[in-house]
């Protein structure tokens, strides 16, 4: 389906918040998911007090294409059957990779619409997702660590984050890590949206992509750009018009992206001229550490020109 311009950005519908015996299922829309990682992760849920159910085709390979979790039909299946299923009160992700593209349009957005918010949980490839919820379903998700991801497994910051988003969300509304610092000073509220830089670029122009960003917060991360291609992913994003209005820039990690002097520079250069606040290093992305970045919700971006820490602040809890 396609939207039209929708004007500027409101906030979009929060799901419930976890408990302990809240049925999460294990959903895998890209790349096939390691299995041992899948079982540890798995494992850690369980520790936390929750029921994961997997996706069916969670441990498929691609007959054929095998950087995808089975062919797109069962991927966009499992997705809208765990969404549609009323014992499930969370949906996600295993992990990324590439394939989200190939599966969106094949999902029944007004069934999920239909059912009513969930929380979603996701990053990298599942930016597209992200998206669609927001603009073809009206909800809030959580840009965060994957079920069977290094990071989640690894990282014991990261893992807590995610549980009090999930759980306790009043206790994580003030988002930045120590290393947080102002690129462009300033300060600035709006609608958060974003993710993987390069997949933001991939959906514009595609059916229902956003066609503007007035009255958001953008928050940006990627993996394995060389600054050279992070300069023509952030320029087409200008050029198409997509960032036109946005109010801040929140920016994550750019693992494996080249020296980060390199990186800043290209940052600079593309977002210092839209004379917006500009957060560099906020931690949330393909980093050791990833907080859980709440999308859909309003929010305040303060980056002090005196040097003080910059931070995100959610203005809502991130689930009801």
């Amino acid at each position: 389906m396609t939207r039209q311009d929708p004007g500027p950005a409101t906030p979009l519908a929060r799901p419930a918040r976890l408990r302990p015996g809240s049925r999460v299922a294990v959903v895998a829309p890209s790349g096939p998911v390691p299995a041992d990682r899948l079982e540890e992760g798995l494992a850690v849920l369980r520790d936390w007090g929750l029921e994961p159910v997997v996706g069916p085709h969670v441990r498929s390979t691609h007959p054929e294409l095998d950087y995808l979790a089975g062919t797109d039909a069962d991927r966009a299946a499992d997705l809208q059957a765990a969404w549609c299923d009323p014992s499930v009160e969370a949906v996600l992700c295993a992990r990324g990779g590439f394939g989200a593209h190939r599966m969106v349009d094949l999902v029944d957005w007004a069934a999920i619409r239909a059912a009513g918010p969930k929380a979603f949980v996701g990053y990298s490839d599942i930016t597209v997702l992200h998206e669609a919820f927001a603009l073809r379903a009206g909800f809030a998700t959580l840009h965060g660590p994957m079920v069977a991801t290094e990071t989640f497994l690894k990282d014991a910051p990261t893992r807590e984050h995610l549980r009090a988003t999930l759980f306790e969300p009043e206790s994580a509304r003030t988002l930045g890590l120590a290393s947080a610092g102002a690129l462009v000073p300033g300060r600035a509220g709006g609608i958060l949206y974003g993710g993987c830089v390069s997949l933001l670029a991939a959906d514009t122009g595609t059916p229902g992509g956003r066609s503007h960003a007035r009255g958001n917060l953008l928050v940006i991360e990627d993996t394995g750009e060389e600054p050279y291609r992070l300069d023509g992913i952030l320029t087409r994003l200008l050029r198409s018009g997509a960032l036109t209005g946005v109010a801040g820039v929140a920016c994550g990690s750019w693992q494996e992206c080249g020296p980060y002097e390199k990186i800043r520079a290209v940052l600079a250069d593309r977002l210092g001229p839209l004379g917006i606040p500009v957060v560099e290093e906020l931690g949330f992305g393909h980093g050791t550490t990833a907080l859980t970045i709440p999308l859909g919700l309003p929010a305040v971006l303060d980056a002090p020109a005196d040097g003080g820490r910059c931070t995100l602040t959610v203005e809502v809890p991130a689930l009801l």
